[in-house]
């Protein structure tokens, strides 16, 4: 448990000191993979359920494989194993980063370039939006990375050191680029998007009951237990519906995602958010990691006593 404490630190340390790697980052490393073995699988076997399986598995497993292996079998390679692989799967400077790009241009109504910040981030089409419309996709996108690149890589980690940080970050990576429901990966994707679903759905409702904590509690929850089961998906309902309540402003509504309009379930309650939520949304990501942080070394200090 110490030990683990201290390789969490170290991580934590350097994904704040250091942010992602500008270049060689291995998640694009990991994409160029991912569309690489897509290609083949198709051109052999086809778009459907099993050979998105075959897929998922020939890029994930003998990544995550290899990292257990050197890991267990090296002698000390667990320590540079767990605090590299957390510091690759976390990205909490990164989002505060982009989340401040957003926010600082939308804050002087420089709406050409808060849309082009915005379009780093997210799917959906950003060339007309308005300044309510960026203030409210920023929320939506810094809530839920608060989970996909903070809480469930930490959970992971907690759970089996730095190669379960790697499955969560791959597994989280590949929903987002096979796990949509059009045509092209509604059979592909479906593996992709039921094992980002699967590993999610414990760390999203930590996250979820951090948000809840750390803001407006009562509100938080209520949103949560009213609203996040009418959004699509089973993990980020839940995340958004009690970072919504939390903050105090409403999210969701329509959304154009390549040239189709989307009416998505209203999360939250209060006023709509503006830049300044932005930055009210980061700082509940950072202190919830600030949270778990304290409550891991709680543990450790009271499993070394």
């Amino acid at each position: 448990m110490l030990s683990l404490f201290v390789k969490l630190t170290l991580a934590m340390a350097a994904d704040r000191l250091f942010g992602e790697a500008r270049r060689w980052h291995p998640l694009v490393g990991f994409g160029k993979l991912a569309h690489t073995t897509e290609r083949l699988i198709r051109m052999h076997l086809g778009q459907g359920r099993i050979s998105g399986l075959l897929a998922w598995s020939a890029t994930v497993m003998p990544l995550v494989a290899l990292a257990w292996w050197v890991r267990d079998s090296v002698p000390g390679a667990h320590w540079i194993i767990d605090v590299g692989l957390l510091y690759l799967a976390l990205g909490g400077r990164s989002l505060a980063e982009h989340a401040e790009a957003i926010a600082m241009p939308l804050a002087r109504e420089d709406l050409p370039a808060a849309r082009a910040s915005l379009a780093l981030v997210v799917s959906r089409d950003t060339e007309s939006l308005s300044s309510e419309a960026i203030a409210r996709a920023g929320v939506e996108t810094v809530l839920e990375n608060g989970h996909d690149a903070v809480f469930g890589a930490l959970f992971w980690f907690c759970l089996l050191g730095g190669p379960g940080a790697l499955l969560f970050r791959l597994v989280n990576t590949l929903d987002a680029m096979w796990g949509y429901r059009n045509p092209r990966y509604l059979h592909f994707g479906w593996f992709a998007a039921r094992c980002d679903d699967a590993l999610g759905w414990i760390p999203a409702r930590l996250t979820a009951l951090t948000y809840a904590l750390l803001g407006k509690t009562r509100g938080a929850l209520t949103c949560w237990r009213l609203q996040a089961a009418a959004w699509s998906s089973p993990n980020a309902g839940p995340v958004m519906a009690a970072g919504a309540g939390a903050l105090g402003v409403r999210l969701g509504g329509t959304a154009s995602y390549q040239g189709r309009s989307e009416v998505r379930p209203s999360l939250g309650a209060g006023q709509m958010p503006d830049a300044n939520t932005i930055r009210e949304a980061v700082r509940l990501v950072r202190n919830g990691a600030w949270l778990w942080f304290a409550v891991i070394a709680a543990g450790a200090l009271v499993h070394a006593l």
